[in-house]
């Protein structure tokens, strides 16, 4: 029997959601709209925000579980990957309230939590299943054996899938993030109009780098002969872009299912919001036999409620941390 407060602020969202014996009661997540004028995050500006929201979000996350602190079993927050100044405003309220209350703190795997936000719901994956872990900062195969044992086979060797959906949006002008504007014109696009390369990577590792450089200079090569080329060529541009971009990461993702003779597929991370991704998954899902599993949209993005459930396997299994934790922006699955 536990409840559990968890708190993410990894990057852009603060978050705060509360878990009784596995059962999410709430999810605040409080978005920063001051990045969009400078087209991506800016970290001070980030840890600035969390500063200011972290309060008020805890505070509704509480009283829309209808628990109060001193109800509290521990207090979970996300130690890393992400921005060191955002995760430092997470970490350091999260062994405050924890010291408060004398009660046992968390330390969360942001990572591990995108992959265990798939036990909020029915149906969950079962063991052993592989992850596509997509997102801003991240693009990873892991091998999911128990709940707290996973292995990353294969992830990107420079950038992620995220930061190429949003950097290629950048350049065509569109406003941050773009990544979800991509997916909205290239509905209405042709994904064959245009070819872009696919980046050779060794094994199950990913590269996105060169697409994004064939990008630019697609773009440059084809405004220097139209200068109102991508005005007049928008969805089909999306819509070839984004199908480059999900060929690649699902290559890469039917290559790992038949190593490992595993047909348990899951997607988590920001990225898999994308609803070209979800349906090119669903189509290979029929053709390969898999059982294929999305979690619900608010719990893709950046959210407390998967940081929550990873908090809820590690109380179990009694993993807690100590007052000298400190946030790791680099930390490893």
């Amino acid at each position: 029997m536990s409840t559990i407060l968890a708190i993410e602020s990894s990057c852009d969202d603060t978050g705060a959601a509360v878990i009784k014996d596995g059962k999410i009661l709430s999810n605040v997540v409080a978005t920063q709209d001051v990045h969009v004028k400078y087209g991506g995050v800016v970290p001070e500006l980030a840890s600035r925000a969390h500063q200011q929201n972290i309060v008020p979000v805890v505070d509704q996350a509480l009283k829309q579980a209808n628990i109060s602190k001193s109800d509290l079993s521990a207090v979970a927050f996300t130690r890393g990957p992400g921005l060191l100044g955002a995760l430092l405003v997470g970490t350091s309220f999260a062994k405050a309230l924890a010291l408060g209350l004398d009660i046992p703190l968390i330390d969360v795997n942001h990572m591990q939590a995108h992959i265990l936000a798939h036990f909020i719901d029915e149906p969950r994956p079962r063991f052993p299943f592989l992850c596509l872990t997509v997102s801003g900062g991240h693009t990873q195969i892991v091998k999911v054996t128990a709940p707290l044992e996973m292995e990353v086979l294969g992830e990107t060797l420079d950038d992620a899938v995220g930061e190429a959906f949003d950097k290629s949006a950048k350049l065509l002008g569109l406003p941050y993030p773009g990544g979800p504007l991509i997916d909205k014109y290239a509905k209405e696009g042709n994904p064959l109009a245009f070819e872009f390369p696919e980046v050779a990577s060794q094994g199950l590792n990913f590269s996105f780098s060169g697409i994004k450089t064939a990008f630019l200079n697609f773009l440059r090569k084809e405004q220097h002969k139209d200068a109102s080329f991508i005005e007049n060529n928008l969805p089909d541009i999306c819509a070839s872009l984004q199908h480059r971009l999900i060929e690649i990461l699902m290559s890469k993702l039917r290559r790992a299912s038949r190593e490992t003779g595993i047909n348990e597929i899951a997607i988590a991370g920001g990225v898999s919001a994308n609803s070209g991704l979800r349906n090119r998954l669903q189509e290979l899902s029929e053709k390969n036999g898999w059982t294929v599993h999305v979690p619900a949209f608010q719990y893709c993005t950046d959210n407390a409620a998967m940081i929550a459930m990873a908090a809820h396997f590690k109380f179990e299994a009694g993993e807690f941390c100590g007052q000298d934790v400190s946030p790791d922006p680099r930390m490893k699955l």
